[in-house]
């Protein structure tokens, strides 16, 4: 429906558009010369201006003028004279949408009106969408001008403006909290605070209360009254990485707020109402973990609003150079690029751990190289015991190939160049502290032991 403007010196023809179109919805204002349309045209915003042609003293295509210069997105609908096809056709280069002759049907001008409206709003949009479009560059950390980040842009402007919930899919290491912070900066949320947590970070009895908060007395050490992070980013936008890994309880809870918009904290019966958007993200198929019971059907459908797929590094390889000279930049090595030798290299591999794997290759190459530029021989791709580090497939023959094994060795590798702190080797190896733990459990790696971690 929309808010229509009818200009027309026959009072009477007014009258019965007018109540033709509200009869349909629309909500109309009827005026009965030209100046009086312009006035009103500059007081406030109409969707469509529907006007005549021949009147005195300000005619049709001075009322078109104005319009298109006062509100450029405002559709116009000229009603003419049967036969007068030469001021209809000049009315249309002026930049009217369309022309209906007189005698009117009024069937034909509500279906030309709606048609306008649709118009009007599709070209609103577009211009809304480039606008974020040509924003979400290198200030919100998407570089890259390859397909998949272009389409990836494009998908972030069109729901961006919503307060639609969003699930961003994506391997470990592709980047799907960037693309968080983009949604959250093209949206009207943009000035209120953004706020991420890891579900898998924290432990299951831990995770309900940090998100919804507890009152005083609700467990042993609440000593007093705390909100959680859905009330901290209230105005802005709650980003919930690794949403697979939260329990049961925090689940239902997570329904209630989504359906909702309301919670309870921990120990506490009063009801909050909630201001805040939500966005989940999961590097693994959801899927999977409902089919195993580990996750509600009804919430997953509840996040699955907007999916967004980010794609992972080895899909979008023409990016790789932008996104190594953003990293040097990033490092103090404003200019610098990577020697033509190791970017072919670079595109020969495999990139497992995507663009969060790459990032930690530019800052080794950057500290290997010290003071001097980027050779060849600082871009290290793979990393294993020290002295042993070497290319996929440039190896020895005789090399053991067993994922086991070589999943040890990397988990040892890292806990030793983190000092013992597993916390930072989880870091290393592009992983949650709480999936290393799994992996040392499984690989019979418990008792691995060094300096005390960090919580």
């Amino acid at each position: 429906m929309g808010k229509i403007l009818l200009v027309d010196d026959e009072p009477r023809l007014v009258t019965l558009l007018r109540s033709a179109l509200a009869g349909r919805g629309h909500s109309v204002t009827g005026v009965s010369d030209g100046r009086a349309a312009l006035d009103l045209v500059a007081a406030e915003a109409f969707d469509l201006v529907l006007t005549d042609l021949r009147m005195e003293p300000v005619d049709g295509l001075a009322v078109i003028a104005g319009v298109k210069e006062q509100s450029p997105d405002t559709a116009v609908v000229v009603l003419t004279a049967y036969g007068d096809v030469a001021t209809a056709v000049a009315a249309l280069r002026q930049g009217a949408f369309h022309y209906l002759t007189k005698p009117i049907h009024f069937d034909e001008v509500a279906h030309v009106v709606e048609q306008a409206l649709g118009a009007a709003s599709l070209q609103r949009e577009n211009r809304a969408l480039r606008h974020v479009v040509r924003h979400l560059g290198r200030d919100c950390g998407l570089i890259g001008e390859s397909a998949a980040v272009r389409r990836l842009r494009e998908l972030i402007a069109k729901v961006a403006p919503s307060e639609a919930t969003v699930l961003i899919r994506g391997e470990s290491g592709v980047g799907k909290e960037v693309v968080a912070r983009a949604l959250h900066a093209a949206s009207r949320r943009a000035q209120g605070p953004f706020v991420a947590v890891n579900c898998a970070a924290i432990a299951e009895t831990l995770l309900e209360s940090e998100l919804f908060g507890y009152r005083k007395g609700a467990f042993t050490g609440a000593d007093t009254d705390r909100e959680g992070l859905f009330e901290a980013a209230r105005g802005g936008t709650l980003l919930l990485d690794e949403i697979g890994e939260a329990g049961a309880a925090v689940q239902a809870k997570l329904l209630r707020v989504l359906e909702e918009r309301k919670l309870n904290r921990v120990g506490d019966p009063r009801e909050r109402e909630v201001d805040v958007r939500v966005l989940a993200a999961t590097n693994r198929p959801l899927e999977s973990a409902i089919a195993r019971g580990a996750f509600r059907e009804d919430l997953y459908y509840r996040l699955l609003v907007f999916p967004i797929d980010v794609p992972p590094l080895r899909e979008r390889l023409d990016d790789l150079d932008a996104l190594a000279r953003h990293f040097l930049e990033r490092l103090g090595r404003r200019g610098d690029s990577l020697p033509a030798s190791a970017v072919r290299r670079l595109r020969a591999y495999p990139w497992p751990g995507n663009v969060r794997e790459l990032r930690n290759l530019i800052e080794r190459a950057h500290i290997l190289a010290g003071g001097g530029p980027v050779s060849d021989a600082h871009v290290v791709l793979q990393v294993g015991e020290p002295g042993a580090a070497r290319d996929p497939g440039a190896g020895d023959p005789g090399a053991d190939l067993n994922l086991d094994a070589q999943a040890r060795r990397l988990i040892r590798t890292a806990i030793a160049r983190a000092g013992g702190n597993k916390t930072l080797a989880a870091e290393l190896l592009g992983i949650t502290r709480r999936t290393l733990y799994s992996r040392l459990k499984l690989l019979g790696l418990e008792d691995l032991s060094g300096p005390a971690d960090e919580a």
